[in-house]
């Protein structure tokens, strides 16, 4: 199976620059503040979204070569990507990421709360200073969108009757707002026409929904190492995710498990073995498909190169984390 560190390959210099940058960007700030960023960037991750950036910034460059711009960009989209993270771990008391123990888990959660202000501050810092207001405009509506997105997932918690649509809303605000509109700020620092900027943002919502399909479907055939968090984890958050509403259609009864919080003993257990026994994963598995090949089919219009070709691996990539 391709992976990702494969895949990024034409930008694999590129993201070694940036991972030296973001240190230096973080500053000599409030050294708590400074170890607990350290830590985050030290913790590993595929680097994928500031990766996307990378490879759309050179593939639409007439020479091929990345602006100062487009590098201040994929910086930016990595620190607001990972003060998410941040407070995604406060929020769902989780203790580990990746493999490495979470900011709170190592300092506390006051620390952890501030360390992803501060990353959120410094990224918006940043953009500032990009003087494009577009751009601005972009990366400070995702910042929305993820505050958005997780107040929405907590205020639907254990809520049997959530509509898919909502799921979906809710799903582009957490995982695929960043990539779709870091994707257009690419094309937009580069100047390009509204209907191309239009498909770059399509490219990655498209790719976007997928990864936060799989990793739904993941959540209930994974592994802990696959996930980077606890198995079934979100179900017993009361998360419901693509298969949970799924599998409502076909088992009416889970409704009164989800409902009921799964408080008695071997609830959740019943829970999942409900949402196995149905046609959940595989229609799920099936609308990751469809967002991928959109995808896909959103970025056939750049030129040929190195960078285009690792663009459109991308989707098929997401999609092989099933297998």
């Amino acid at each position: 199976m391709t992976t990702v560190t494969e895949i990024l390959q034409p930008v694999e210099k590129d993201i070694e620059i940036l991972l030296t940058d973001l240190r230096s960007l973080i500053g000599a700030g409030h050294p708590i503040l400074q170890a607990a960023a350290e830590h985050l960037f030290s913790a590993g991750g595929k680097r994928l979204r500031p990766g996307i950036v990378l490879l759309i910034s050179r593939a639409i460059a007439v020479d091929g070569e990345l602006s100062d711009k487009h590098r201040r960009l994929a910086e930016i989209t990595e620190m607001i990507h990972t003060a998410s993270l941040v407070h995604d771990d406060v929020v769902d008391e989780a203790a580990t990421r990746r493999g490495v123990a979470t900011v709170h888990s190592r300092f506390n959660h006051r620390v952890a709360v501030l360390a992803g202000d501060f990353l959120f501050a410094q990224a918006s810092w940043h953009l500032a200073n990009l003087e494009n207001l577009e751009v601005v405009k972009l990366l400070s509506r995702v910042i929305m969108d993820l505050a958005d997105g997780e107040i929405k997932q907590g205020l639907n918690r254990y809520e049997a009757d959530q509509s898919f649509s909502a799921y979906l809303e809710k799903s582009y605000c957490k995982t695929a707002s960043l990539m779709a509109n870091s994707s257009r700020a690419a094309g937009s620092l580069s100047g390009l026409e509204e209907k191309k900027l239009d498909l770059l943002h399509l490219f990655g919502k498209k790719l976007g929904l997928a990864f936060q399909v799989v990793d739904d479907i993941l959540d209930f055939t994974g592994n802990d190492q696959q996930l980077g968090k606890p198995a079934a984890s979100d179900l017993a958050s009361g998360y419901l995710t693509a298969p949970v509403l799924y599998a409502l259609e076909e088992k009416p009864s889970l409704a009164e498990l989800i409902e009921r919080e799964f408080a008695r003993e071997g609830d959740l257990e019943v829970a999942l073995d409900l949402v196995r026994d149905s046609n959940a994963i595989e229609k799920s598995r099936d609308l990751a498909e469809d967002f991928a090949r959109d995808s896909r089919n959103a970025i056939k219009w750049l030129p040929e190169s190195a960078s285009k070709n690792a663009l459109m691996e991308l989707p098929e990539f997401v999609l092989s984390r099933l297998f």
